[in-house]
C-alpha cells in the first residue's frame, strides 16, 4: 500500500465530515472529497514531503468547495426532511433536546450562503483563527470577520431557540 492510500484510509472519515459541513448534502460531500483527493493524488510526491499533508489536503478541499459554489448556482433548501440520511454526528449519550438542537442548527446552516457556512465551519468546527480562515478562503481577515458576524446574526434570526448555543463574536479580538 502506498503512502497516499494509507493517508486516505486514515483521514477520509474526518475529511468527509468536513466536506459534509461545507455542502450540507451527503452526495455533494462525497463528490467534493473525491474531487479534492483526485487533485492531491497527482501531486502526492510533493505533498508528502510537507511532513503533514493534511493541512494541504484540507485547503484543496475548501478550494474545491469554493470553486463549486462559484460555478454552480444551487437552489437553497428551505426545508429538509427529517428522514434524509445524514452522516452520524451525535454521540450515544445525546438526549432528545440535544438532538433537536442539532437538527435545528443543521437546517439553519443549510439556509446560509455557502461562504458564510464555510467561514463558520473553518472558525468553529475546524477551530481556525480568523487569519488562518482567510488564508484558506483566499480573502481578507476583515471579510472573515464580517462573514462570521453576518452568519451568526442570520443563524440567530433563523433559529432564535439556539441563542445560548451560538457564540457572540462581537467582542473577540478586543
Amino acid at each position: 500500500m502506498d503512502d497516499f492510500e494509507v493517508f486516505v484510509r486514515a483521514r477520509s472519515a474526518a475529511l468527509a465530515r468536513t466536506a459534509y459541513l461545507l455542502t450540507g448534502d451527503r452526495q455533494l460531500a462525497e463528490d467534493l472529497l473525491q474531487d479534492a483527493l483526485a487533485r492531491v493524488a497527482g501531486r502526492w510526491a510533493s505533498v508528502a514531503r510537507l511532513g503533514d499533508p493534511e493541512p494541504y489536503v484540507r485547503r484543496v478541499l475548501y478550494t474545491c468547495a469554493v470553486d463549486g459554489w462559484r460555478r454552480h448556482v444551487r437552489r437553497r433548501r428551505v426545508e429538509q426532511t427529517a428522514t434524509e440520511q445524514r452522516p452520524e454526528l451525535r454521540g450515544a449519550d445525546d438526549d432528545a433536546e440535544t438532538v433537536t438542537r442539532r437538527l435545528v442548527l443543521r437546517d439553519a446552516l443549510a439556509r446560509l450562503t455557502h461562504r458564510q457556512r464555510a467561514v463558520l465551519v473553518l472558525r468553529f468546527y475546524e477551530d481556525l483563527t480568523e487569519s488562518q480562515a482567510a488564508d484558506v478562503l483566499g480573502c481578507s481577515v476583515n471579510t472573515v470577520k464580517s462573514q462570521t458576524r453576518h452568519a451568526l446574526a442570520r443563524l440567530r434570526e433563523l433559529a432564535p431557540e439556539l441563542g445560548s448555543v451560538l457564540v457572540d463574536t462581537s467582542m473577540e479580538g478586543r
